[in-house]
């Protein structure tokens, strides 16, 4: 056990509250992974998802009100505030970009958002795994190479929006397509921004504390 879990009351775990939202994060990311490589993005989906979003604002609420509510934190209470919101944010943005798909009907299988979905699952797993990470100090190092993936994959993102808007742009006649996609990647690619945005955060926590 950690000294911060030591100094931490037990009715109020945080660790165990971030692994629970941080998985329906996780689970978002699968499914959509999933839908957008099988083009099966129906209402159906898009529910699942919605589901999978507000099953997570309900834990981030939780750790808002329990925080409001203990004296003694492990970390910044600024530090807690915002790993809960950027974690909360992360399936938002997938429950967004569902919505959109479907909204613009655009629902077969795209090669460039297969990719974007096949990385944006890898962040999550990264991030699930840095956040993981802070239940005890000894993981340090494992926090920082899953952050420094999630990095990587960030990098990785803004490469491959590059490359899907110069290819759509030449390829598309349709310009209200060309709307449509341009969205889709641009909002792809903030999904992994805000896995960034998490690894940050959760550095922040690591520099203060060690």
């Amino acid at each position: 056990m950690s000294i911060l879990t030591r100094f931490f009351p037990n009715k109020f775990n945080i660790f165990d509250l971030y692994e629970k939202q941080i998985s329906y994060a996780v689970e978002a990311a699968k499914y959509f992974r999933e839908v957008v490589s099988n083009g099966t993005i129906d209402a159906a989906s898009l529910e699942k998802i919605h589901d999978l979003e507000h099953q997570g604002d309900d834990v981030a609420h939780e750790i808002i009100e329990q925080l409001n509510k203990t004296f003694i934190t492990p970390f910044d209470r600024e530090d807690i505030h915002s790993l809960a919101k950027e974690i909360d944010d992360i399936v938002d943005m997938i429950n967004t970009i569902t919505g959109r798909l479907l909204l613009y009907k655009l629902t077969k299988v795209d090669k460039n958002l297969v990719e974007f979905a096949e990385m944006i699952e890898q962040s999550v797993i990264g991030v699930s795994c840095a956040v993981k990470g802070l239940r005890d100090t000894k993981n340090i190092q494992s926090v920082k190479d899953a952050c420094v993936e999630v990095n990587r994959l960030e990098n990785m993102g803004d490469a491959l929006r590059d490359k899907s808007l110069t290819q759509l742009f030449e390829t598309e006649k349709d310009a209200i397509a060309v709307i449509k996609w341009k969205e889709i990647y641009q909002e792809a690619e903030t999904i992994l921004d805000i896995c960034e945005d998490v690894a940050h955060v959760v550095e922040n926590i690591i520099v203060k504390q060690v």
